[in-house]
């Protein structure tokens, strides 16, 4: 997944405008206008890195012409602690008003990519690949989703444009199952695939009779996992969902389910620890 360079800078001067508003009330009485530093990006933890260009371009916006920046780890590189991610150097009142935004993306961004890649770890050697979900936090979608595939992981569907998923709500309202299935399919492009989400074996069978492309376990014990996988034989891929975490990550990958998705990796993870220190 690529970035979108007018998103960015969008997201970039509207968390601008909201930490600074009309002035930064320290740094415009304390700071000469023409004095410039030095500073360096640190890791402080142990992890994957993401977002770095998008914490520069914060400096960028708000100092169109000579904002120097030198870049020693990028996207998707592991960090130590102790790392100098990157260093830059420009006009001191553009280092004191971009810092808690730069570190804001970048710390969330390498948060999500660590969390990520931490889950990808969990279940090398298996059929499984972790996947994202909607559950981004509004307006940050397009960086949570990137920082994602940072980690080694996929981008489940971008937004409800993408596939017809069935939830159990749609499921409810539209009549069962097969009923669901075949109104769609008579609506559908020929590029448009279906999921469909299961709470239950019966359903699932019902699923495979509908011939969906994708069945989504929903909150299933890893023996009901076992059992679906065997009913299923590759007649549709198989994602687990609901209430996976890092402790029964692997014993979910083990039953032989294709896809993993987990809400977690974005709208609660734990931010990664990045600073920025002023060296000159």
């Amino acid at each position: 997944m690529m970035l979108n360079s007018i998103y960015v800078d969008n997201l970039i001067k509207t968390a601008l405008l909201e930490d600074i508003n009309y002035l930064d009330t320290t740094t415009d009485y304390l700071i000469d206008e023409e004095q410039e530093n030095s500073a360096k990006f640190l890791a402080k933890s142990d992890g994957i890195l993401c977002g770095i260009e998008v914490a520069l371009r914060v400096f960028e916006i708000l100092q169109p012409n000579g904002f120097e920046t030198k870049i020693y780890k990028h996207d998707g590189d592991k960090l130590k602690k102790g790392d100098i991610i990157a260093e830059i150097h420009g006009k001191t009142r553009t280092i004191l008003k971009g810092e808690r935004t730069a570190l804001n993306l970048i710390q969330h961004m390498s948060g999500v990519a660590t969390a990520t890649n931490k889950a990808v770890e969990l279940v090398k050697g298996t059929n499984a690949s972790i996947a994202d979900t909607r559950k981004t936090l509004p307006g940050l979608r397009p960086i949570q989703k990137y920082a994602v595939t940072v980690g080694g992981g996929r981008n489940h569907r971008y937004n409800l444009s993408d596939a017809a998923m069935l939830k159990d709500n749609h499921i409810d309202a539209g009549g069962g199952i097969a009923n669901a299935v075949a109104k769609l399919k008579k609506r559908l492009g020929h590029m448009t695939k279906i999921e469909l989400e299961v709470r239950n074996l019966d359903e699932l069978k019902q699923a495979l009779a509908a011939d969906v492309d994708v069945i989504m376990l929903d909150n299933m014990t890893p023996e009901m996992m076992k059992e679906a996988v065997k009913i299923t034989d590759g007649k549709a891929l198989l994602e687990a969902s609901g209430n996976i975490t890092d402790e029964t990550l692997k014993e979910v990958a083990q039953t032989g389910v294709d896809i993993i998705s987990m809400g977690a990796l974005t709208h609660s993870v734990t931010a990664f620890d990045i600073s920025l220190k002023i060296t000159e």
